[in-house]
């Protein structure tokens, strides 16, 4: 029964590793990975002095800091909100309308995103109600970090708070009852009861989330961006895919990935220790 799932991961997760080799060679496919010449740090010091370096790591940077500020507590509130519904059958229609979106493919998820941010789209039709004029939101440089991630905050927040749910579901209900009965309301109960027994879990996501601050979402971002968007929009993702996969800039792009592989686990290694030391819960 193991064996197939170990298999997997070998071959999909740990066997892959070899090729961070390209990052440190001048790769072609002729001559292989072993056969291409080494050429040392040379595309890590490309990239930093690259003048695109700047301007897509600080993209990628705010994208990221930004979804996290919005998109991290989204869960929980959905969470807290669930668990204050009294009714049952309400309960499970609200919670199976707000997972569907995660389900939905990205491509569609793009594909409506450009229908209601267009000249005559839902969204204009909400502005010109107020009196604003129609534009094609998608084309404006301003409006991009609000559109990608509110979405991603639709998309996500239902299946995110599943997690939370399911902490909540351990709660021993009689700390309830004993803080009903020394008087508390529901935003006490919140408080003192529901909110320090999902601490931990709130902790660890967030460590693991801070670790993946960097790792924007490309794909969407690949499927909304466009020219007059770029000083917003372009991201160490779409970089990549652009001077990797339409360049055939292998080694390049392999140090770019390399390079921003460690500076996750950097960040997530000062979080997890910052957390063992302010609250007790890590990682490690």
């Amino acid at each position: 029964m193991v064996l197939p799932g170990f298999l997997t991961v070998l071959i999909f997760c740990y066997f892959p590793i070899y090729g961070i080799l390209i990052a440190f060679k001048n790769f072609n496919a002729v001559e292989g990975i072993w056969g291409s010449p080494w050429v040392g740090m040379k595309y890590f010091k490309t990239f930093i002095h690259d003048p695109m370096a700047s301007g897509v790591l600080k993209n990628t940077l705010l994208l990221g800091v930004y979804s996290l500020l919005w998109s991290f507590p989204a869960p929980i509130i959905l969470a807290l909100l669930f668990n204050e519904l009294k009714s049952k059958r309400f309960k499970k229609i609200v919670q199976t309308v707000s997972y569907f979106p995660h389900f939905i493919s990205i491509v569609i998820v793009a594909g409506l995103i450009q229908i209601y941010t267009s000249r005559d789209g839902f969204i204009n039709d909400i502005f010109a109600f107020f009196g604003a004029e129609p534009t094609s939101l998608l084309l404006d440089p301003n409006w991009f970090r609000t559109i990608f991630i509110s979405s991603g905050i639709w998309q996500g927040v239902g299946f995110g708070a599943i997690i939370y749910l399911a902490a909540m579901s351990g709660i021993d209900t009689t700390l309830y009852d004993v803080a009903e009965v020394d008087g508390a309301g529901r935003w006490k109960k919140v408080l003192h009861v529901t909110w320090p027994s999902i601490r931990p879990t709130t902790v660890i996501l967030l460590i693991f989330a801070m670790g993946g601050v960097l790792g924007t979402d490309f794909q969407k971002v690949i499927l909304l961006y466009n020219p007059a968007t770029y000083q917003v929009s372009d991201v160490i993702g779409s970089y990549v895919y652009r001077q990797g996969i339409m360049g055939a800039q292998y080694s390049y792009t392999t140090a770019i990935g390399l390079f921003m592989s460690v500076i996750s686990f950097v960040i997530l290694y000062i979080t997890n220790l910052i957390s063992r030391k302010v609250s007790e819960t890590s990682l490690f």
